[in-house]
């Protein structure tokens, strides 16, 4: 997918452009500035591996078929709004968790002039995923399809952070909220559905496919999207700071992580207490008890034991599928992510 980034950053800049001169709303020249700063700050700063997954599955749906100019714009422009989905979700998550930086700089609310006005900013993030469809899919037969597509992925996402806010609440640190059931719903709502199964299903709404016929493609994305985030979860934990890019918090945020789903379904009374003691705190001694009982449990083979059940499931799903196409779309989105180091 590399060659295809930089023509995919190119179609980023028309379609801000476009944004910037959208005939609903008179920008003055100061509103321009704040947008497209906003816009550059946001939206095109990660591995953009959701939006160039669209590209990337639609190109197999054709099956070798080489894509025309206006489907190549348009499967980067349902690219883009997947990318603008997440921007939105993580201007909002950065203010409710607090959080000092993401991608490597201070989180675009922490910076002087933005404060409270990333709210506002994140609405208008928001908002511009329908001026996008509006503008380039409005006479497509697939186009409410994609409206209710959006609408239902964002629904999820926000009730997914709902469920994780209330069940990690402050000042009400109970692990006994946590088991798998819970962290499994989480993963599904929060994740899953936008990082994995969004840009697979609007490469098959492109491609003319009625989405009502691939509920088994969404559940195998979901269950893909799940496995994904109990790899983030012992990535956090195990993974090496230098290849991961970050240093690992799950621990001293009191995360619902897997990890400790797995460590209370191993304890026993007395590890249980530690876990208790010690799981949620700030504090460089508490973690590392914590990582120890981990080592103790064995919950690195019970990783292990995880993966490669999952990894079975999956391909057992996938190879069930009738469509050789559609395949290679979920073969390709599992090679990705299989025995990933970060």
């Amino acid at each position: 997918m590399s060659d295809i980034k930089p023509k995919f950053l190119e179609v980023y800049s028309a379609l801000k452009s476009e944004l910037l001169d959208d005939p609903a709303f008179e920008f003055t020249d100061n509103s321009r500035q704040w947008v497209e700063r906003m816009l550059d700050y946001n939206v095109p700063g990660g591995k953009l591996n959701r939006g160039l997954s669209v590209i990337d599955s639609y190109n197999l749906l054709k099956e070798g078929k080489e894509l025309s100019d206006d489907e190549f714009f348009l499967a980067c422009a349902l690219g883009w709004c997947i990318e603008w989905l997440q921007a939105y979700f993580l201007v909002l998550d950065d203010i409710m968790d607090g959080s000092h930086t993401r991608r490597g700089h201070p989180c675009w609310f922490r910076l002087p002039q933005v404060g409270m006005i990333a709210i506002s900013d994140a609405l208008i993030l928001r908002n511009q995923i329908f001026r996008i469809l509006k503008k380039h899919f409005r006479g497509k037969p697939y186009y409410v399809y994609l409206l209710d597509l959006f609408n239902e992925v964002e629904f999820q996402t926000a009730s997914g952070q709902m469920i994780d806010l209330i069940t990690t609440l402050q000042g009400e640190k109970d692990l006994s909220k946590y088991s798998l059931s819970i962290h499994r719903k989480i993963v599904q709502y929060k994740t899953a559905y936008y990082s994995f199964y969004l840009p697979v299903a609007c490469a098959l709404l492109m491609a003319g496919e009625n989405l009502d016929n691939h509920s088994d493609v969404k559940n195998v994305l979901v269950e893909m999207g799940t496995y994904f985030q109990v790899q983030d979860d012992f990535l956090d934990c195990f993974g090496d700071p230098e290849v991961i890019g970050k240093v690992g918090t799950d621990i001293e945020d009191f995360k619902c992580s897997w990890l400790v789903v797995k460590a209370l379904e191993r304890a026993n009374e007395e590890q249980r207490k530690l876990l208790y003691e010690n799981y949620g705190k700030d504090d460089r001694v508490c973690v590392a008890k914590v990582k120890e009982l981990y080592q103790t449990l064995d919950v690195q083979g019970a990783f292990e034991e995880y993966e490669s059940k999952s990894y079975e499931k999956i391909m057992k799903q996938i190879e069930g599928h009738p469509s050789k196409a559609v395949q290679a779309v979920l073969k390709s989105f599992l090679a990705k992510i299989y025995k990933r180091q970060k």
